[in-house]
């Protein structure tokens, strides 16, 4: 019954996902348009390091140029990514699905413990698990504690990924959704691998929490950036 009551709460249909599926078609047409360059600071480029699950932690602004780089430079590692219950969950699943990763539908809001049961159960098989700790609804770039609780409970190292940008634009969205131009040069950079202990007092797990966030922040020139300015030509980083 729990589970059928968990299933419920999932929102679909086939508009959405046929509209998701293009959505991915044309993403991957449009990665190949762009020059990505990897900076590696923890080995991940090298097959034979880091073969245990990694937990991918990214702003929700950053998903599209992520999900781009990430398919072209290191379509071997298995992975999943997180999504919301809602419809715009439900296009972004399906853009995974197209892109080569699986979808875990939930969030704090909706389906919060069944989609950490399911992460848990990804990471077992041996999956990375994609995470935008700020989503599906913001604050933008203030990381939620469900991102903690995932690394505590699996073990799993966390490791941020930032993006710089060449040249892109930003939707008017609550997270000012970054977009790279055509044949613009995205950078990804993974960063050091970030270990969490299992177990940590309320004290220390804010501070673990407020020390990823500062992590994921660095480099990020547009934390004060106004909503109402929704296009930008310039250089992006995070």
């Amino acid at each position: 019954m729990k589970d059928k009551q968990e299933a419920a709460q999932i929102r679909t249909s086939f508009k959405v996902r046929s509209l998701g599926s293009l959505a991915g078609w044309l993403l991957r047409l449009y990665s190949v348009t762009l020059r990505i360059k990897v900076v590696d600071r923890c080995g991940l480029t090298d097959p034979e390091n880091h073969r245990d699950p990694l937990l991918w932690c990214l702003w929700h602004n950053r998903i599209a140029g992520t999900l781009m780089a990430r398919r072209r430079v290191f379509g071997w590692r298995r992975g999943a990514v997180l999504t919301s219950a809602s419809h715009d969950g439900a296009g972004l699943a399906a853009v995974a699905k197209v892109m080569g990763l699986e979808s875990i539908r939930g969030s704090s809001s909706r389906r919060g413990s069944a989609a950490l049961r399911e992460m848990i159960r990804a990471v077992g098989r041996g999956l990375d698990i994609c995470v935008t700790p700020d989503g599906p609804r913001g604050p933008r770039y203030r990381l939620s504690p469900g991102l903690i609780k995932l690394a505590q409970v699996t073990g799993s190292p966390l490791m941020a990924v930032h993006l710089q940008f060449s040249s892109a634009f930003r939707l008017r969205t609550w997270d000012r959704f970054v977009v790279p131009l055509p044949f613009s040069r995205l950078t990804i950079i993974f960063d050091e691998l970030l270990d969490v202990p299992r177990q940590m007092d309320d004290d220390a797990f804010e501070a673990k929490r407020i020390e990823v966030e500062s992590l994921m922040c660095a480099g990020v020139d547009d934390l004060h950036l106004p909503l109402h300015d929704h296009s930008e030509r310039k250089r992006n980083s995070c």
